[in-house]
């Protein structure tokens, strides 16, 4: 079950970075920084490096648009997620825009393909155009793109998960203890020589962080948490019926598998019945996401349940409140997950 709790909130607003600012931290016209931004090929490399300190160190992001409209914000809330293909993150976008629909908002959607730094120019880019607030993915961001959501002054909601600080507000799921949690699950049903699967781990942190609460739950038991597995595919089933082969291979005494995602896990479930190894009596298989096909597989697939169209939802009521005027402490949600044990287990 999810928590909702207030905690420190990282920064108190005192009014957006303006140019004028800039020009006076670094020293130079107002005119000047409007050329540095908009024709830098007309300053100097001395003063053109001076504006992009200035820049940087108070987070300014030069307005797209004019005027009022600027200073009081659009009705646009942008959503940066790291695919729009996942049904991980379009779950969660439903929450968002059938809550925020309701109140005359509408969505401004980015994908970042996991990549922190297209992250970052994706962040200028919106905030150039003055949205009313921003709801991002994750708690990692680059230094700079944490600097210019600070310097905003709009509503800031961090999403799919949990953790102890955050920039406004923040709403998802603690990753390691979903992890511990199925990893936990295995050991109780006996399962001694167990296995994380994975694919592209090194571009979603957040996996790793499961894998890292895996790890360490397995430790606990005094069972060999190192067993790991991943490739650069991308989740598919049949990267998972691949993945799937490659751990028996590799790991030939195996009796369970935690795979990262529901896709992977249905992937070897398919291939074990292909290849006549049974699920769970030969080898055990686990996934996480709690995706509808799960329950449809033979075996049904044991996986870890997280609410992502509540987490849009719960990210948009923070938004809203902070849009009508609640200041004080980050706003904070642990919107929790369900263990459903199936047949694969």
């Amino acid at each position: 079950m999810g928590k909702t709790e207030r905690g420190r909130r990282r920064h108190k607003g005192v009014g957006r970075v303006t140019l004028g600012d800039v020009a006076k931290h670094a020293g130079v016209a107002p005119i000047t920084v409007s050329r540095v931004m908009n024709n830098p090929d007309q300053v100097s490399e001395k003063l053109r490096k001076r504006v992009e300190q200035a820049v940087d160190a108070l987070g300014y992001v030069p307005n797209l648009i004019a005027g009022g409209l600027a200073s009081a914000g659009t009705r646009v809330i942008p959503v940066i997620v790291p695919s729009l293909s996942i049904l991980t993150y379009i779950d969660v976008i439903h929450g968002i825009q059938q809550t925020l629909e309701d109140t005359g908002y509408q969505l401004l959607l980015g994908s970042t393909d996991f990549d922190l730094d297209r992250e970052a120019a994706l962040i200028d880019t919106v905030l150039g155009y003055s949205p009313s607030g921003i709801i991002i993915a994750g708690l990692r961001h680059r230094e700079r793109a944490i600097q210019r959501l600070e310097a905003c002054q709009r509503p800031v909601v961090e999403i799919m998960e949990y953790g102890a600080s955050c920039i406004d507000s923040n709403v998802g799921v603690d990753n390691a203890e979903v992890g511990r949690c199925m990893a936990r699950h295995l050991v109780e049903r006996g399962y001694r020589r167990i296995a994380y699967v994975g694919s592209r781990m090194d571009r979603d942190y957040r996996t790793i962080q499961r894998y890292e609460g895996h790890r360490e739950m397995l430790e606990l038991a005094g069972i060999d948490g190192s067993r790991l597995l991943q490739n650069d595919e991308a989740a598919s089933y049949k990267t998972g019926g691949r993945l799937f082969m490659e751990a028996m291979a590799s790991y030939p005494d195996l009796d369970a598998i935690h795979f990262t995602n529901d896709n992977l896990a249905a992937g070897a479930i398919l291939e074990a019945n292909r290849r006549g190894i049974r699920v769970p009596d030969d080898i055990a298989v686990a996934g996480y996401l709690g995706l509808p096909l799960s329950e449809c597989l033979t075996p049904a697939l044991t996986t870890v349940s997280v609410p992502r169209f509540e987490m849009g939802v719960q990210a948009a009521k923070f938004l809203l409140a902070r849009l009508d005027g609640e200041q004080g402490e980050a706003l904070r949600c642990d919107i929790g997950f369900e263990l459903i044990v199936r047949d694969s287990t």
